[in-house]
């Protein structure tokens, strides 16, 4: 199965940023993690902090992968291209959250893409990506 996950705007900063909320691990240093959980799965990473970029690479994998886990970060919340880019393509997209973000700003319960995605993990920290994968599988 080739996979790709998307992450968003300042996801970067795992590890370094708000570690009480995103945990104290880079996601590369997760992406060899599930790499090895999965070993005989095609997984590809791609982050990006600028929207049309992630449209792009929407664009770019949804009709040849067989699955895209997205982190849209900020853009989850705001982004109508986005969602019009997820429900574009024919390749399966998941929502994923490290956070609850049912728990945290109000704005943030309110998930633009969600609609165009065939299902949403949220708030089990990086173990939602593992879960994805093991959803598709």
């Amino acid at each position: 199965m080739k996979i790709q996950i998307i992450n968003g705007p300042n996801l970067n900063l795992l590890g370094k940023r708000e570690p009480e909320v995103y945990g104290s691990t880079s996601f590369e240093d997760y992406l060899e993690d599930l790499k090895s959980q999965f070993p005989e799965h095609d997984i590809h990473y791609y982050q990006s902090n600028v929207e049309g970029e992630l449209i792009n690479k929407i664009h770019e994998v949804g009709f040849s992968y067989d699955a895209i886990l997205l982190n849209a970060g900020g853009f989850t919340h705001t982004s109508v291209a986005i969602s019009d880019a997820i429900a574009g393509v024919t390749t399966p997209t998941l929502e994923v959250h490290i956070s609850n973000i049912y728990k945290r700003e109000e704005f943030r319960h309110k998930s633009i893409i969600s609609k165009s995605c065939v299902g949403m993990i949220s708030g089990l920290g990086l173990k939602g990506y593992a879960l994805g994968i093991q959803y598709f599988l």
